[in-house]
């Protein structure tokens, strides 16, 4: 099909995916610009960058959180640290009916901005609170009519009111927050001990000052701090909420879950991701949530350096490739019960975890989310610390609760549910 100009393909099944995203790579790493994403990312960053800036920018930040994942205070402390503070939000609630959604997005927001600015916020500071809901609103526009209508219409719709309009001041809003943490590390910084992702970046703009192939400047850095709360914020936070509501709605498998944190942890110690090689189930409970609950309904967007063939199908430069993510999630010939809550696809016979090709939640390929690690972290230390800690149950005269998603966003959200978090 075309859209405008560009000719576009959808991708369907785990073959034509895996040779477009692993076997042509290399050639699959472009995305395409629209009018929006020019207009407001400026091809900066990494999400929506290519070519040398994106190499440069990506490779840098897949460095950056290989080092920040050492030592003391490394990535997994920060998140065990706030997966201390969602807890003490739930166990506030001495049992009563709460709304997960509330505690859990501010959770994992304050562990990119410990990530990024060294530091977390408090749940109630404005600032921070302006900046979840600045990242929510993008997420949900980004799919929305205004949006396509820009891209068809660029020109006119500048000058039009609406909720584009709205998007824009987001991200000023965003930048100028993150503006005002650069002109803070750049007061306090010690140049030989980095602490975050901002004092890894102003070391490298130091370092790279006379290359002129260089890339790293201020414009830079503030998109990639962008993207990391984008592409990290709302895909984790809704993934731990189907975590929970499948937890819910499937009382039998928490119940497994529990039997077997109780039984392996050491409630003196805190839970690290080393831990699911000791935990199989709970290790698949997790990887069985990714899988169904498939949060973002098609992968990211792809559009080929150069000409390929393609399942057959010649494909020039410049067309738009978009993988199905759920054809692959779902596929009947990788999955035993694709559309149902089954950990057993990620046990063998003897009850041990393995993963098979076809769970690909993060893409693969050149372009394979940078923060996949940091993701699988939060995922495996906040939801096995909330199962250890707490009986999940449904509010007093509340028999069910319903696994079908609200679907219009960028995501495939559950619908809005409360439960009762009783400590053990």
């Amino acid at each position: 099909m075309w859209v405008g100009h560009k000719p576009m393909i959808l991708l369907n099944g785990f073959d034509a995916v895996k040779e477009a995203l692993i076997t042509h790579s290399e050639q699959m790493t472009g995305r395409p610009m629209t009018p929006f994403v020019i207009d407001t990312m400026k091809g900066k960053g990494v999400l929506f960058a290519t070519g040398h800036i994106w190499k440069q920018q990506r490779r840098f930040s897949l460095t950056t959180l290989r080092n920040l994942g050492m030592g003391k205070k490394g990535v997994e402390y920060r998140v065990q640290q706030e997966s201390n503070y969602l807890l003490e939000l739930f166990r506030n609630e001495g049992g009563k009916p709460m709304n997960p959604a509330l505690a859990i997005f501010p959770a994992v927001s304050n562990v990119i901005s410990s990530v990024v600015f060294g530091h977390r916020f408090s749940y109630d500071d404005e600032v921070f609170q302006e900046m979840v809901k600045a990242v929510d609103f993008m997420f949900h526009f980004l799919p929305s009519p205004f949006r396509i209508a820009y891209d068809l219409f660029p020109g006119l719709m500048r000058h039009l009111p609406g909720p584009h309009q709205k998007a824009f001041e987001c991200l000023a809003k965003g930048h100028a927050i993150i503006r005002d943490e650069i002109r803070n590390h750049e007061k306090t910084r010690d140049p030989i001990d980095p602490q975050d992702l901002i004092d890894y970046y102003l070391n490298q703009i130091e370092k790279s000052k006379d290359d002129p192939n260089s890339t790293f400047d201020e414009e830079n850095m503030i998109h990639v701090i962008t993207d990391f709360f984008a592409a990290g914020t709302e895909t984790t936070s809704v993934t731990l909420l189907w975590a929970i509501l499948y937890m819910l709605a499937f009382q039998d498998i928490q119940e497994k879950v529990r039997e077997e944190l109780h039984a392996v942890l050491d409630p003196s110690k805190e839970v690290c991701y080393e831990d699911r090689k000791r935990l199989p189930y709970t290790n698949a409970v997790i990887h069985e949530t990714q899988r169904l609950c498939n949060v973002l309904l098609v992968g990211s967007f792809r559009e080929c350096t150069t000409d390929i063939t393609l399942q057959g199908y010649r494909l020039k430069k410049g067309t738009v490739v978009i993988p199905d993510v759920a054809s692959v999630l779902y596929d009947p010939d990788h999955w035993e019960t694709p559309h149902q809550f089954n950990p057993n696809h990620f046990l063998d016979k003897d009850g041990k975890f393995f993963c098979k090709e076809a769970f690909m939640p993060f893409a693969v390929g050149h372009r394979i989310c940078v923060g996949e690690r940091l993701a699988r972290t939060e995922l495996f230390i906040v939801f096995t610390k909330l199962l250890r800690a707490f009986k999940l149950q449904l509010p007093e005269g509340v028999k069910s609760v319903s696994i079908k998603p609200i679907t219009g966003g960028l995501a495939m959200v559950p619908q809005p549910f409360k439960l009762c978090a009783i400590p053990y």
